[in-house]
């Protein structure tokens, strides 16, 4: 068969129909955005002796097509290149600037998607781009800079919106030229059920932005009571824990720290030489405070959360070994402390530990729970407190109010929530209508220790020690009835922090304010925050 413009045309069948003509067509894409070239299976002889198209004598054989078609291609490229920068000459008032760059785009797609895979490093800059590339500057700060091309400035070594890796790298706090580092302060608590420590410095005036914090469950009081000593293995496990924080503590320049140890060191025949062994394995000297201190310290640690409408309030602090609870009276004249305002103030020795190891604490009946809180009323009996009523000074219900810190009072603020895991922002501050305390209590009541175990906010660490704190709480309760009850998510440690901060002046010296650039994603948390 002949074709009237190129001579004999191949059969349909055998290896030339693959071809479909000379070699020289192109076959579809192959899936990765590319033109494959097919592959002809005749032989170079016989596509040699194919005769021309008539009307075009001197036209190369089939086996030059590829490179005419090549030739038309690289000569499409400069006539456009040739009219981009006519139209730039024309823009530019008739002065011609040709980009050097237009001539070197062979394979610019097959480039680019190589680019796309490999990522930007290691291509280098071709002619246009270091006419373009920016320039370094210096800001008014001292800190190198980036002008970019429509005028603007990017900081040095700032990651660029696209790169993925290094937008989710965490900003460190900015801090002005001319402003020098705030100093750090630790503070740490070592009471009968917890091992606590916190690392801040201060920003705002009353408050400061926690650096480190490490918290863990070590019962040292475990046993005490029946013995009065402190028992081998919970010694053990508060070493533990304070070697992780004297690892913390030695991996930062502290200016100022303040260690303490509570009920269970207090009260314990061993408690000296147990610290003599912490400061021999460890490194650390913990002090032993009475119980006077340790209500001032709980009181400093949630002036925050007295508003300024309130008169009078019942903090109460319930804690493993003992309970703190102070009577404050605010008046018209507040004072920046607010443990210069305490009144009245007791230290029950009683707390969730050992009231849950003379009632049992994993089987808890109404009656067994009715007993925990007439012993805790018992106690509370021989305080001398002023009366409801004189607290409130006649006003309504607003001017006064509980607040309790404790484990005891997050875990019902936080199965009041119905929260899958607990969290501390939506915990601390929260407020609670007696109604909704009564239930929480009730609800907490009816479970057995298996199904306190498995909520969230309780866990198998606390589920043997939360009725307890329950029993202590309605005793106060009763004791003083309140339409209303704050929660504090904080204690010991936020009043080391805060008496430190105070007594250095840490908040009087004329600082520059604090510009915390990207502290949502440095995860910086700013206030009295553990």
């Amino acid at each position: 068969m002949k074709d009237p413009d190129h001579g004999d045309k191949p059969s349909e069948s055998g290896a030339s129909a693959a071809g479909r003509g000379d070699g020289s067509k192109l076959g579809p894409r192959n899936g990765k955005g590319k033109r494959k070239r097919r592959k002809s299976s005749a032989s170079p002889s016989a596509i040699a002796s194919q005769p021309g198209a008539a009307g075009q004598a001197g036209r190369p054989a089939g086996a030059n097509e590829p490179e005419q078609a090549h030739k038309r291609k690289r000569r499409r490229r400069s006539k456009s290149a040739k009219q981009q920068a006519q139209a730039g000459s024309a823009a530019q008032g008739g002065v011609q600037v040709v980009d050097p760059s237009l001539g070197e785009r062979k394979g610019h797609k097959r480039s680019k998607k190589a680019r796309h895979r490999r990522g930007l490093q290691g291509r280098p800059l071709t002619s246009g781009e270091r006419q373009s590339a920016p320039q370094r500057v210096a800001d008014g700060g001292g800190h190198a800079r980036q002008a970019s091309p429509a005028g603007g400035s990017q900081a040095a070594g700032q990651p660029r919106p696209g790169n993925r890796s290094e937008r989710e790298q965490p900003r460190a706090p900015y801090v002005a030229a001319s402003e020098p580092p705030a100093p750090l302060y630790a503070a740490l608590d070592l009471g009968t059920n917890n091992c606590r420590l916190l690392i801040a410095q201060p920003t705002r005036p009353g408050q400061f932005r926690v650096v480190d914090a490490f918290s863990r469950i070590v019962r040292l009081g475990e046993g005490l009571g029946a013995s009065g000593r402190l028992s081998d293995e919970a010694m053990e496990r508060a070493v533990e824990a304070l070697r992780v924080c004297a690892l913390k503590l030695g991996a930062r320049t502290i200016r100022r720290s303040r260690l303490i140890a509570t009920e269970a060191a207090r009260a314990a025949e061993n408690g000296e030489s147990f610290l003599q062994r912490v400061a021999s394995e460890t490194g650390l000297e913990l002090e032993i405070i009475n119980r006077e201190t340790e209500a001032r310290l709980a009181v400093s640690g949630c002036s925050s959360l007295v508003d300024r409408e309130t008169r009078s309030v019942v903090l109460f602090d319930i804690g493993g070994g003992s309970s703190e609870i102070a009577v404050i009276r605010i008046g018209d004249s507040r004072s920046n402390r607010l443990a210069n305002h305490i009144t009245h103030w007791t230290s029950l020795p009683v707390g969730v530990v050992t009231l849950s190891e003379r009632h049992g604490g994993q089987h808890v009946t109404p009656t067994s729970f009715e007993a925990m809180v007439q012993e805790v009323e018992g106690m509370l009996s021989r305080f001398d407190s002023p009366p409801v009523e004189a607290l409130a000074n006649g006003t309504s219900g607003s001017g006064f109010h509980l607040i309790g810190t404790s484990g005891t009072v997050t875990t019902l603020a936080g199965v009041h929530l119905d929260l899958p895991r607990y969290d501390r922002r939506r915990v601390d501050g929260l407020w609670l209508t007696d109604d909704e305390v009564s239930a929480m209590q009730a609800r907490l009541l009816s479970w057995d220790f298996d199904a306190r175990a498995a909520n969230p906010c309780i866990g198998p660490d606390r589920a043997d020690l939360v009725l307890a704190g329950c029993a202590i709480l309605e005793a106060i309760r009763r004791r003083w009835p309140s339409t209303r009850m704050r929660v504090a998510d904080r204690g010991l440690r936020e009043g080391l922090l805060t008496d430190m901060m105070a007594d250095d002046g840490a908040w009087r010296r004329s600082r520059p304010r604090r510009h915390l650039r990207g502290s949502n994603a440095s995860g910086s948390q700013e206030g009295n925050k553990p």
